[in-house]
């Protein structure tokens, strides 16, 4: 028989739309969770909830919403209070990437803040939001970090300062927020062969990688189920997710 270790639990996806997150929901609603998808296009959404539920004896919640808009955010977070009673799971996953053919000394203003605003404000949004329901559950909030978060990456500072913002927040906010038995969890992929990229470079982390060449959605997806299954007095700190065959330190 199976065990659904995620049974009546409450979970939001940020970035569900596809990818990583799309992956993640996925996974959490397997494990028995309810699942709150939150993006901007509502289509995928609507069609990833429809998924989920034949799939599973899971409900899926559509709540498209733009991360980097608090207000939507906010929103986001009580309509999936309101829609399941509860929150256990926020799973901070929404991110874009820069181009990296641009030096900094050239880097458009606008495509700064657009980058800042889904990769650091949205982080703390929905860090914000969640916090006081996760309290009620003795909740996990997991950020999806990366590899470019703990290493220099001369290619793309932007994005990598980005990830290093959220690898230094949610450490920070795991000492905080511990001594009210919630969970923070920090997950780093590697280079995962997703859409991501589409915004500002030419070519999509799928365009650029083989199948074979780098690690899939799935994979990662797998990782951040694990660190929400973790009950509590215990959670996963930090996870880095590599491909054997491509570590490099």
């Amino acid at each position: 028989m199976a065990t659904h270790p995620l049974a009546d639990n409450g979970a939001i996806v940020t970035g569900a739309s596809a990818g990583i997150g799309r992956e993640t929901a996925r996974a959490l609603a397997a494990d028995g969770a309810d699942v709150a998808l939150v993006a901007r296009r509502e289509d995928r959404l609507t069609e990833l909830a429809a998924e989920i539920e034949s799939e599973t004896d899971a409900s899926a919640l559509v709540c498209p919403a733009d991360v980097s808009n608090e207000d939507e955010v906010e929103a986001a977070v009580e309509k999936t209070v309101s829609e399941f009673g509860r929150l256990d799971v926020l799973v901070n996953n929404a991110g874009i990437a820069t181009d990296s053919e641009t030096p900094v000394e050239e880097f458009p203003t606008d495509q700064y803040r657009t980058v800042m605003g889904v990769n650091v404000d949205g982080m703390f949004y929905a860090a914000r939001a969640a916090i006081s329901h996760l309290r009620e559950t003795n909740g996990t909030a997991i950020f999806v970090a990366s590899y470019a978060g703990k290493n220099p990456r001369p290619d793309a500072p932007l994005y990598a300062a980005t990830k290093w913002w959220t690898r230094g927040f949610a450490k920070s906010l795991a000492g905080q927020v511990g001594t009210d038995d919630i969970a923070v969890s920090i997950v780093n992929p590697s280079e995962v062969r997703t859409e991501f990229g589409k915004e500002f470079r030419e070519r999509t982390s799928e365009e650029r990688y083989e199948q074979d060449e780098v690690t899939g959605p799935r994979a990662v997806a797998d990782a951040i189920a694990f660190a929400a299954r973790q009950e509590t007095p215990n959670t996963v700190s930090e996870l880095d997710l590599y491909r054997r065959d491509k570590f490099s330190g």
